[in-house]
């Protein structure tokens, strides 16, 4: 099965308001028509420094959270309708009774909550507040029509094991991951993504943002990345569309042929 996948590479702007930045990214969303699944990065709607930088309050970070039947994923979930494809939301700070999380939402072509799926490791690492005001979530896939979906966001990125779990207890073929990713670990990010799909032979498709928040760069490099760990399709710093197609059916003949999955000895 062929699937076509559009993956946004946002440029987020602090000068933006938040209504300006979901219109851009339903504008991104319509020139994405055609595709089967489509991503959005972390945080878009709000930025990951403008969250949890060291200044920012807990009050500040309640002011900027949403739910999951909030204004964001509602109005993304009307765009999967009018494009009629599975979209991954980006994430939002989701509000969760007295708990935060930062969360990405799996829409159907009806618009409809398949999964959320929050970010498991959480920074505490150069002052970084998320580890302070969010709850981790939990590991994650889900089945649908497109083939099985593993799910990981940001830092995340750094822990094998996540990985591995996704793909042999939860049989994910298609590893979505969401991210805002600082340009002072470029080369951490292009490496990683391709060995956490060379090493689990799986496909591996990133949405990672661009541009400026609060003076930090966002890094892009958003990719469509195989089994084998080739680049299928790849982006730079400029805001854009990563576009390109996987075959499900042949990783399962590559993991046939190299059967390194079966081959697992330490558990």
């Amino acid at each position: 099965m062929t699937i076509k996948v559009a993956s946004i590479q946002y440029g987020f702007s602090n000068q933006l308001s938040k209504e300006e930045r979901i219109k851009k990214a339903e504008k991104f969303i319509d020139q994405s028509k055609g595709a089967d699944l489509v991503l959005l990065p972390e945080l878009w709607n709000f930025g990951f420094h403008s969250m949890f930088d060291p200044d920012i309050s807990i009050e500040q970070a309640r002011q900027a959270s949403e739910t999951i039947e909030g204004e964001t994923i509602s109005r993304i979930a009307q765009k999967a309708k009018d494009i009629n494809a599975y979209i991954v939301s980006g994430s939002i700070l989701e509000r969760r009774g007295e708990d935060f999380y930062n969360t990405s939402a799996l829409l159907d072509p009806k618009g409809k909550v398949v999964t959320t799926f929050s970010k498991i490791h959480l920074a505490n690492y150069l002052g970084y507040q998320e580890a302070k005001f969010c709850r981790p979530g939990q590991v994650t896939t889900v089945k649908t029509e497109l083939g099985v979906l593993g799910f990981g966001i940001c830092y995340d990125l750094r822990f094998p094991e996540l990985f591995r779990k996704l793909v042999v207890n939860g049989g994910a073929e298609i590893i979505v991951f969401i991210s805002a990713f600082a340009m002072t670990r470029l080369e951490n990010w292009i490496h990683l993504c391709h060995a956490r799909a060379t090493e689990n032979q799986c496909y591996f498709v990133s949405s990672s943002a661009v541009g400026k928040d609060r003076g930090h760069d966002y890094l892009g490099y958003s990719a469509i990345i195989d089994p084998r760990g080739h680049t299928i399709a790849g982006s730079g710093t400029t805001e854009c569309i990563v576009k390109g197609e996987i075959d499900l059916e042949d990783m399962h003949r590559f993991r046939e042929t190299m059967p390194n999955l079966k081959n697992i000895i330490l558990q």
